[in-house]
């Protein structure tokens, strides 16, 4: 017999229901929100991943972003100092008549994922099992797990992924209508000072003032100009 103790006994269900083929029929996809997971460090989302694969919801599509220095592969960029995104881009943009093998390789992780899915046997990863399964397939495991934000359901970060909002628009993490999940939530304050702070060296401003005297004595933008310097100068 019918439940009288929720909506569908009304036919408010059956009205949902309708309403939602309605938007199929016209051809309007229906909005189904994300789940962005945020993190202090990368180490917690390896635990947090290590705790999905035990339960009924392994096989949710997912994906982890994280930065190059942990799923970079290229063989000479992985091994540089601290510009690796720097020689990333440069790849990218051939400017040295050579570009990333690996970048275009890119499809053949995202199809692999995407055949596991397809077989229902999709199951729960973490960043060390995207890049040995990118350099098994010679294919950058930075940017498929990008590319595999797409179709995710779960995507893991750290905080300032959703905090800060240049690596929300470099990344393309839209949060409107999102659901957003931010474990050990009392560190945000400091992730949130962190995104908004800058460092730089007393040789830096000297460097900055000079250019910008350089500016107010040619004349360019002079009123623009000695504001900078003055606020250089008070620093120094």
């Amino acid at each position: 017999a019918p439940c009288t103790e929720c909506s569908c006994s009304s036919g408010k269900e059956t009205e949902k229901d309708a309403s939602n083929t309605k938007k199929k029929e016209n051809g309007d996809r229906l909005f189904i929100p994300k789940i962005f997971f945020g993190t202090r460090t990368h180490k917690q989302i390896s635990q947090i991943t290590r705790e999905l694969k035990r339960t009924a919801f392994s096989s949710v599509p997912m994906t982890i972003l994280s930065s190059r220095d942990y799923t970079c592969i290229h063989p000479v960029v992985s091994n540089s100092g601290s510009n690796r995104n720097e020689m990333c881009v440069e790849l990218l943009e051939g400017k040295h008549g050579k570009s990333c093998l690996y970048y275009h390789g890119v499809h053949k992780l995202c199809e692999h994922h995407a055949l596991q899915s397809a077989h229902g046997v999709y199951r729960a990863w973490d960043i060390e099992d995207l890049v040995s399964l990118g350099k098994k397939l010679r294919a950058c495991a930075y940017f498929a797990a990008r590319e595999l934000m797409v179709g995710a359901d779960i995507v893991f970060c750290p905080y300032n992924y959703l905090l800060d909002p240049q690596i929300r628009e470099s990344m393309e993490i839209n949060l409107k209508g999102q659901v957003v999940i931010l474990d050990e939530a009392h560190n945000i304050e400091d992730c949130a000072r962190e995104s908004v702070s800058y460092s730089v060296t007393e040789s830096q401003l000297r460097a900055a003032r000079e250019e910008l005297d350089s500016m107010v004595n040619n004349n360019i933008r002079q009123k623009d100009h000695e504001a900078l310097r003055a606020v250089c100068c008070s620093l120094i």
